[in-house]
């Protein structure tokens, strides 16, 4: 049962507050020992008497043990203050500040992450504290979403690893904009019209969410990466300075060269091989990716480009067609990963218009005339890459 001392130090600290870096309890115990001495001073040695009374006040409410049942607690970033207060919240440990004097005496204790962890209820601080720094603790929810995803193949994921359905997803994707993307994204300088789609600000990454969380809630969380990565990269400024170009129309280029490139050091090439096409020679991109893309959208799965039919490659109804029309598509096809982005951002220096893979790690070797792409597309073959139709 709690006396009034131990409800004097109890529970949470008020959120916002700092934290000072001293020793644990060493201003408390000065404190205390000055009310000790001068009472003793004032009270004689019967002052002795009241010595556990006064000391109790400055000692922070704390459980002893290692706590009985179990209960999950979800930590989001924050200070010591902030993860005192939500254990206290789900009465793991006693009080916020006793958690803070334990994790300031444990060397690790600033090391305590964020996620989702088993802990125990009524725990002392320091136990509390060892629990959280043991990996064994953290309860993994991680969900590892790969570049060059389609928004289709994310709900998939999602769904299966979450169990909130698909249908959810994509009722939540029918408006990007109040998953946080903002209304410029949208904009094009090149006169054509935008998808209007999710597609492209998935950001991929691994994931934790909370337990529970909607399907809204997580595909914010995924366009928020999106939007913290593309700004630490200065994305938007570089690509309407430099390349004179939307930050959509680059995001486009980005997710074609996620598609098209077998390898990362390729990126920034087929990068700079679609502005190419599509602003210097204003010809069809003729990237075969985008009618993948539409195949997918009709629920009619991905085909090799070598075994693509003409009635596939040149249908009117793909909006995202490159084999006819000129220019970039109408949206991303997937949502590239942060290298596709840089290389968007910053494509390589070359007047190349052609490329095609020529070995099997993926390699591409690239083309400014005709004749020097059915040389490469030749050396593709003699090394059992099929180009050749």
């Amino acid at each position: 049962m709690l006396d009034e001392r131990d409800r004097a130090v109890d529970g949470p600290i008020e959120r916002g507050k700092p934290r000072h870096r001293r020793p644990a309890g060493k201003g408390r115990s000065t404190v205390a020992f000055l009310m000790v001495f001068l009472l003793l001073g004032v009270l004689g040695a019967g002052g002795y008497l009241g010595f556990g009374t006064v000391k109790g006040f400055f000692v922070a409410g704390d459980y002893e043990g290692t706590g009985t049942g179990q209960v999950e607690v979800s930590l989001a970033e924050g200070s010591l203050t902030d993860i005192g207060n939500a254990l206290v919240d789900k009465d793991v440990v006693k009080s916020t500040a006793a958690f803070i004097e334990a994790a300031e005496e444990n060397p690790r204790g600033k090391n305590i992450q964020p996620g989702t962890y088993k802990m125990r209820k009524q725990m002392s601080a320091r136990d509390a504290v060892a629990l959280l720094l043991d990996p064994k603790a953290r309860i993994t929810r991680g969900i590892t979403v790969p570049e060059g995803a389609t928004t289709m193949e994310i709900y998939a994921l999602l769904s299966k690893k979450t169990g909130v359905p698909l249908k959810d997803f994509e009722t939540a994707a029918k408006n990007p904009k109040a998953l946080g993307v903002p209304d410029f994204w949208f904009n094009r300088r090149d006169e054509k019209e935008a998808s209007g789609t999710v597609e492209g600000f998935l950001f991929p990454d691994t994931y934790e969410f909370k337990p529970k969380s909607t399907a809204a809630e997580m595909l914010s969380a995924m366009v928020a990466k999106f939007l913290t990565t593309t700004a630490e990269m200065d994305f938007v400024k570089t690509v309407e300075s430099k390349l004179k170009v939307s930050p959509y129309e680059a995001l486009i280029v980005a997710s074609l060269s996620q598609a098209e490139a077998g390898i990362a050091e390729d990126l920034p090439k087929v990068a700079r091989v679609a502005y190419n096409r599509a602003y210097k020679k204003n010809m069809p991109l003729q990237f075969d990716v985008t009618t993948n893309y539409w195949l997918q959208l009709q629920n009619k799965g991905k085909k090799h480009s070598g075994k693509m039919t003409t009635a596939e490659l040149e249908d009117p109804r793909n909006p995202y067609t490159t084999t006819v029309q000129p220019g970039l598509p109408l949206g991303p096809i997937n949502n590239p990963g942060k290298l596709a982005l840089q290389g968007a951002g910053k494509p390589a220096t070359g007047d190349w218009i052609f490329f095609t893979a020529v070995d099997k790690t993926g390699r591409s070797a690239f083309a400014i005339t005709n004749a020097e792409h059915d040389a490469n597309r030749d050396k593709a073959c003699a090394n059992g890459i099929p180009v050749c139709r």
